[in-house]
Protein backbone atom coordinates (compact mmCIF):
# COMPACT_ATOMS: atom_id res chain seq x y z
CA UNK A 1 0.00 0.00 0.00
CA UNK A 2 1.06 3.36 -0.74
CA UNK A 3 1.45 6.58 1.84
CA UNK A 4 -0.44 10.01 1.23
CA UNK A 5 0.39 12.61 3.99
CA UNK A 6 -2.63 15.00 3.91
CA UNK A 7 -2.55 18.46 5.93
CA UNK A 8 -5.96 19.12 8.48
CA UNK A 9 -7.51 22.14 9.99
CA UNK A 10 -7.57 21.48 13.72
CA UNK A 11 -11.18 20.70 13.29
CA UNK A 12 -11.35 18.49 10.48
CA UNK A 13 -8.95 16.63 12.54
CA UNK A 14 -10.87 16.45 15.47
CA UNK A 15 -13.80 15.22 13.48
CA UNK A 16 -11.60 12.57 12.01
CA UNK A 17 -10.76 11.37 15.83
CA UNK A 18 -14.30 11.69 16.90
CA UNK A 19 -15.57 9.44 14.57
CA UNK A 20 -12.52 7.07 15.73
CA UNK A 21 -13.74 7.63 19.29
CA UNK A 22 -16.67 6.36 18.55
CA UNK A 23 -15.44 3.05 17.47
CA UNK A 24 -17.02 3.82 13.84
CA UNK A 25 -12.84 3.86 12.36
CA UNK A 26 -9.83 2.38 13.76
CA UNK A 27 -7.80 4.63 12.38
CA UNK A 28 -7.53 8.29 10.52
CA UNK A 29 -6.53 5.70 7.32
CA UNK A 30 -9.33 3.73 7.98
CA UNK A 31 -11.70 6.36 7.99
CA UNK A 32 -10.32 8.14 4.63
CA UNK A 33 -10.27 5.28 2.85
CA UNK A 34 -13.80 4.84 3.79
CA UNK A 35 -14.88 8.50 2.68
CA UNK A 36 -12.63 7.38 -0.93
CA UNK A 37 -14.71 4.33 -1.50
CA UNK A 38 -18.12 6.24 -0.75
CA UNK A 39 -17.11 8.75 -3.07
CA UNK A 40 -16.32 6.17 -6.15
CA UNK A 41 -19.61 4.23 -5.36
CA UNK A 42 -21.30 7.75 -5.82
CA UNK A 43 -20.04 9.05 -8.68
CA UNK A 44 -20.37 5.03 -10.62
CA UNK A 45 -23.99 5.50 -9.19
CA UNK A 46 -24.26 9.26 -10.73
CA UNK A 47 -22.93 7.65 -14.72
CA UNK A 48 -25.05 4.64 -13.65
CA UNK A 49 -27.91 7.31 -13.62
CA UNK A 50 -27.04 9.63 -16.42
CA UNK A 51 -26.54 6.13 -18.28
CA UNK A 52 -30.09 5.30 -17.87
CA UNK A 53 -31.27 8.82 -18.48
CA UNK A 54 -29.49 8.18 -22.11
CA UNK A 55 -31.12 4.59 -22.55
CA UNK A 56 -34.29 6.13 -21.47
CA UNK A 57 -34.14 9.04 -24.24
CA UNK A 58 -32.87 6.84 -26.64
CA UNK A 59 -35.98 4.24 -26.11
CA UNK A 60 -38.41 7.38 -26.28
CA UNK A 61 -37.27 7.99 -30.10
CA UNK A 62 -36.83 12.01 -29.75
CA UNK A 63 -33.00 11.59 -30.48
CA UNK A 64 -30.82 9.06 -32.44
CA UNK A 65 -27.26 10.02 -31.20
CA UNK A 66 -24.79 7.22 -29.75
CA UNK A 67 -25.30 7.03 -26.04
CA UNK A 68 -21.85 6.59 -25.45
CA UNK A 69 -21.70 9.94 -27.25
CA UNK A 70 -24.63 11.77 -25.53
CA UNK A 71 -22.83 10.74 -22.12
CA UNK A 72 -18.83 12.23 -23.53
CA UNK A 73 -21.18 15.43 -24.11
CA UNK A 74 -22.93 15.31 -20.75
CA UNK A 75 -19.96 14.86 -18.77
CA UNK A 76 -17.83 17.63 -21.03
CA UNK A 77 -20.37 19.96 -20.20
CA UNK A 78 -20.03 18.70 -16.42
CA UNK A 79 -15.99 18.05 -15.92
CA UNK A 80 -16.89 18.28 -11.81
CA UNK A 81 -18.98 15.37 -12.47
CA UNK A 82 -16.68 12.96 -14.13
CA UNK A 83 -15.63 10.09 -12.05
Amino acid sequence: MSELNVSLPPALRAWIESRIAEGRYSSAGDYVRDIIRQDQNAAQNETEWLRSLVYEGLDSKIIDEDPKKVLREIMTEHPSHNG
